[in-house]
């Protein structure tokens, strides 16, 4: 069953067509890969879900509902969280102050102190450092944090915008086995990546986005062994 429907979106920025036209679906328990180059469309395509920015046209179906046009403030409340790109964690806050802004919609104490448990308990390092200033933390601990930020809200789809930029190879394969661990646990995923071959790895499914098109789909194992995805993306 597809949580996450994306029909016939086109994006224009004026005159610049960044998304011709993409349509494309997330099923239930999926982690599901967008792989592409700089500039193919990818962030822009995150946006678009989220209503961070205007559509020229094209249907967002979440869940069974029509949220194409919904307010981006009322989406966390229904289900999707997002991690954008760059972390964008609360920098003056400490840790722990920027878990709990994670579950602003929720109200049950109890069960918000319960989360957050979970989450100290699945990274250690953001127990030792729940009172450090958040921006003082290093890349790999901050895109930990904003992961277990947006966890708090309890979402049913979680939304990654270019998660492993500008990490370490060792923090890069924590964040990975991260995001698998989270989809493992009841979470479905759409992953925006530009380490295609680690996004691959662990994919369901994914799409090729080149120039505002979707030019492919398969599994993660299908794409992986693509010749013209190995020479375009995966280093030959």
């Amino acid at each position: 069953m597809a949580l996450l429907e994306v029909e016939n979106l086109k994006i224009h920025y004026g005159l610049i067509q960044a998304i011709k036209q993409a349509s494309f679906e997330v099923n239930q328990g999926e982690i599901v890969a967008l792989i592409g180059a700089n500039g193919a469309g990818k962030t822009t395509i995150m946006h678009a879900i989220c209503n961070l920015i205007p559509k020229f046209a094209g249907k967002v179906t979440f869940d069974g509902t029509d949220i194409t046009n919904l307010a981006a403030h009322n989406l966390v409340s229904m289900g999707i969280a997002q991690v954008p790109e760059g972390r964008r964690i609360f920098q003056e806050l400490t840790v722990a102050e920027n878990l709990r802004l994670g579950a602003f919609t929720r109200s049950d104490k109890k069960e918000i102190a319960e989360t957050l448990e979970q989450i100290y308990e699945r990274f250690p390092i953001l127990k030792q450092r729940s009172k450090q200033i958040a921006g003082t933390l290093s890349g790999g601990e901050q895109q930990m944090l904003a992961m277990s930020r947006a966890l708090m809200s309890h979402p049913k789809l979680l939304l990654l915008d270019e998660p492993s930029m500008g990490l370490s190879p060792l923090y890069v394969n924590t964040i990975f086995d991260m995001i698998k661990k989270v989809n493992e646990e009841g979470t479905t995923v759409l992953l925006v990546e530009q380490n295609a071959k680690k996004a691959l790895a662990i994919a369901d499914r994914a799409y090729v986005l080149e120039i505002g098109n979707i030019v492919k789909t398969g599994t993660g194992k299908e794409l992986s062994a693509d010749d013209s995805i190995r020479k375009a993306y995966l280093g030959g």
